[in-house]
């Protein structure tokens, strides 16, 4: 594997230049452009690097897996009276389908949908900053990871299209708490700051049928566990996902800070992280490092 990764590395240096860093948040364009990271971690133990795979960047909407994850503790089978399974073909702020589809978001992936999970988690904890960083720093047994407060703050000052949809689905009744309390709270989970190697750790579970082999704790149901990578697998990288399935193969998250996680349920969790973005917002040396991954080992669902 560590061969492997090795090979990959050389075979990216071209690409730099041709994507662009998310600078829409004012923060995150600060962010040097030409770093790269890869990471992969299997179930029985071993940890393969190469890179910055210790620099921890803004995790961004890869957050929204562990607030669907936490939500669907919360609130099992309901949770889909209020959020969809389907994939968008939008942009993952958009508005257009919340008007047609009254307030009820298409996915938990896109922004809609992650702020509809959030409210489910804010509804059921005395502190949901604390109870999200609970469940990170548990399950990836880093007790230094936190939010960058600084991001978390950028993304508030810059929230006009965000707050629209948290308002707009307020309307509808599918939002029950304060929205600018929400806002927040969104902004952090998505501020959180974690390195290729943390994050590999953290969705083991996605790997595991559910369990953490790292602390052996129960995440979620072997079921619920199939079908959060399914999830992924269809809405996971926003309105480019099927030329990611077509590409790589995998279950995966992005985020707009250019990381990017994939699952190969049974065998090992592997991430990315390249922070310039192609034109749907996915790391564009990240995902072109995951598709040489799949293309040389032969690993993929398919």
């Amino acid at each position: 594997m560590q061969e492997i990764l090795e090979q990959i590395a050389t075979e990216l240096p071209l690409l730099y230049g041709q994507g662009k860093v998310a600078d829409y948040i004012p923060e995150l364009a600060k962010i040097a452009p030409d770093q790269f990271a890869m990471t992969i971690h299997t179930i029985d133990g071993h940890e393969y690097s190469i890179g910055d795979a210790n620099e921890r960047f803004s995790i961004q909407s890869i957050s929204k897996v562990i607030v669907l994850v936490m939500a669907i503790n919360i609130l099992e089978e309901k949770l889909w009276e209020r959020v969809g399974r389907e994939p968008s073909g939008t942009p993952f702020n958009s508005l257009i389908q919340l008007e047609n589809e009254m307030g009820r978001p298409r996915n938990p992936f896109i922004n809609a949908g992650a702020l509809v999970t959030t409210d489910a988690i804010i509804a059921s904890c005395k502190d949901a900053y604390q109870e999200i960083l609970n469940f990170v720093r548990t399950n990836t047994l880093c007790d230094d990871i936190s939010y960058d407060e600084n991001v978390a703050r950028s993304e508030y000052q810059h929230s006009e299209r965000n707050t629209a949809l948290t308002y707009f689905m307020k309307s509808f009744g599918n939002i029950k708490s304060d929205p600018l309390t929400l806002l927040d709270i969104y902004f952090h989970h998505c501020s959180l700051a974690m390195s290729t190697k943390e994050l590999s750790r953290l969705f083991l579970f996605l790997a595991n049928g559910g369990v953490n082999p790292l602390t052996g704790e129960r995440i979620l149901t072997p079921l619920q566990t199939k079908r959060v990578n399914s999830l992924m697998m269809t809405c996971g990288l926003y309105d480019n996902v099927g030329d990611f399935a077509y590409r790589v193969g995998l279950p995966a998250k992005s985020g707009v800070g250019g990381g990017i996680v994939a699952v190969l349920p049974g065998e090992f969790v592997v991430t990315s992280w390249s922070p310039e973005l192609n034109q749907s917002g996915n790391s564009l040396v990240g995902t072109r490092a995951l598709e040489l991954f799949t293309q040389h080992t032969g690993y993929s669902i398919f």
